[in-house]
């Protein structure tokens, strides 16, 4: 092996990661940029009474009432925290989960999606009946399907006693809006907002980065250099890497950015094509837990691949919420 073997970057194309039925259910917790998140260690915005409110619900959640907040009628088997990027409602979900004594778990939506169907819904339900508790991430709807097997599943978890806990940027009644015929699924939207009592949480991104901020796009020698300062630095092309992404169910890319030290993507482009799109947010959703540095190069910044026509449909939000995941990975060093 040459020493400029040696030197050259890992590629993401090479790995094609094999998930069990029981490393899948095993990774549900939250990620690792979480493991410390508590109730004590949340910082509600002192200009923004909303946060401090969330807080003691979702405690009282958890623990029970210290003080009457509701009525006896307004029972719920879950709750629901609706706000804007950067507000907490992820470190609150996280406090949540490792506040709660029972057996529990914790993921994304598309990963809840994801679980139904690599493993079959019946399975699904099997396996997540175990749980007294189901943390959702980003709770949001994004074709009738999803609105069916969210609305099922929730319903038999219900049944079995299972609580919930979830966190999105749209109120349940807006679900939908804007990606499909909402008004054709109202009694499934419906329900599902029926079953979470709804918390507001009001704010500005903490992070204060403005995601219409393009990040920096390297030429190959810089990006190659940056590439060797990493450990364990993998490097691949933007369409590779996105054709790559096909060939794999999302459940696995938890898997395939496992232990990845820095990435650079070369040849950044616009995007045309909404099924890539798609995948390239449950790529990034993963790189963002991961907090794996991130670099790249080509004829587009990476926090400017979705077109206009892309940021002005129903999908808005979660692209939105992809790019500031971007910028944030862009800055780490």
């Amino acid at each position: 092996m040459t020493e400029q073997d040696l030197e050259k970057p890992n590629s993401l194309l090479t790995r094609h990661p094999e998930v069990s039925k029981a490393e899948l259910i095993r990774q549900l917790k939250p990620p690792p940029e979480f493991d410390h998140a508590r109730f004590e260690s949340y910082r509600p915005d002192k200009n923004y009474e909303s946060q401090s409110t969330a807080l003691q619900l979702c405690q009282e959640f958890v623990h029970g009432p210290k003080k009457k907040l509701f009525s006896k009628a307004e029972k719920f088997p879950g709750i629901y925290l609706d706000g804007g990027f950067g507000v907490g409602k992820t470190h609150l979900l996280a406090s949540i989960w490792h506040a709660y004594a029972g057996v529990k778990a914790y993921g994304s939506f598309l990963e809840y999606t994801s679980l139904v169907g690599y493993l079959g819904f019946a399975q699904t339900v099997l396996e997540l009946k175990k749980y007294g508790l189901i943390c959702i991430d980003e709770f949001e709807l994004d074709d009738p399907g999803d609105t069916m097997i969210m609305s099922r599943l929730l319903k038999e978890l219900e049944a079995s006693g299972t609580r919930f806990a979830a966190t999105s940027n749209t109120p349940p009644n807006a679900l939908g809006d804007g990606r499909f015929a909402a008004s054709d699924f109202q009694r499934e939207i419906k329900g599902l907002g029926d079953r979470f009592r709804i918390v507001s949480v009001d704010g500005e991104d903490y992070r204060h980065r403005d995601i219409d901020a393009a990040s920096e796009t390297l030429d190959e020698t810089t990006l190659g250099a940056w590439l060797k300062e990493h450990k364990n630095n993998f490097r691949d092309d933007f369409s590779e890497l996105l054709g790559h992404l096909g060939t794999l169910h999302p459940t696995k890319y938890r898997a395939l950015v496992s232990n990845v030290g820095a990435l650079g993507i070369t040849d950044v482009s616009k995007l045309d094509d909404q099924v890539h799109a798609l995948r390239l947010v449950a790529f990034i959703d993963r790189m963002y837990e991961f907090q794996v540095p991130l670099r790249t190069s080509g004829s587009t910044p990476i926090t400017a691949v979705f077109s206009k026509t892309m940021l002005s449909g129903g999908y808005r939000k979660k692209y939105l919420r992809t790019i500031s995941r971007m910028g944030a990975l862009t800055s780490l060093s």
